[in-house]
């Protein structure tokens, strides 16, 4: 079976690994904390999960994913990383993250930031555009009318073919948004972000986005 290394444990990471063990993933999950540190969300997770270091989970994954500030994507372990598909949940909030010109500009997207950082990796957004309370509650099985979808992009389409099966896994469709340099169409303040969409309105909301919203 598939082990996922979970990179970031916050809100995110957790719903991923509770989605991920519902589907019969092993999980190896890390934070910036410590792994003694996540011992109660193992214990709910059950014994296909382990909490590591960051380092650990990396090493461990076949898939990985990245879900930490974007302020510390170049503290990742991209040794560890090399040749994995990666999914990247990043979005840019510069109250966080302090301003970052390039991304400011429109210049370039969080999901490219984190290609630079780990370069030998194969990135795919992915739920970057979902509360994550709703990660665990809004999927529901495949053909279901008015399904929510949510999107991905990536360069690799290894990468983007995983997503769109994990979303699947999860309960929802999938949208291609392209490559990472159009996956600024998902991210933070633009129509897709946040609201619940099915496949069509997911489609038409990519197309009305402003690259400066």
């Amino acid at each position: 079976m598939t082990t996922l290394g979970i990179i970031g444990a916050g809100h995110i990471g957790s719903q991923v690994a509770r989605v991920a063990i519902a589907n019969g993933y092993d999980v190896v999950i890390a934070n910036s904390r410590g792994p003694e540190t996540l011992a109660d969300l193992v214990a709910e997770l059950g014994p296909k999960a382990r909490a590591a270091t960051a380092q650990e989970a990396a090493a461990a994954a076949d898939v990985a994913v990245v879900t930490v500030p974007l302020r510390a994507i170049d503290d990742l372990p991209a040794e560890q990383l090399a040749g994995k598909i990666v999914l990247d949940t990043n979005n840019y909030y510069f109250e966080r993250d302090g301003h970052i010109e390039a991304l400011d500009k429109g210049e370039t997207t969080t999901s490219e930031l984190v290609q630079r950082a780990l370069p030998d990796s194969k990135i795919a957004k992915a739920f970057n555009h979902i509360f994550a309370s709703e990660i665990t509650s809004d999927g529901t099985p495949a053909g279901t009318p008015d399904r929510r979808a949510l999107a991905t992009a990536g360069d690799d389409a290894e990468a983007v073919a995983f997503v769109t099966r994990f979303y699947d896994e999860a309960g929802f469709d999938t949208v291609n948004v392209g490559p990472l340099s159009d996956s600024w169409r998902v991210e933070r303040d633009r129509p897709a972000y946040v609201v619940r969409q099915n496949a069509e309105e997911l489609t038409a909301n990519l197309a009305i986005a402003n690259r400066l919203p």
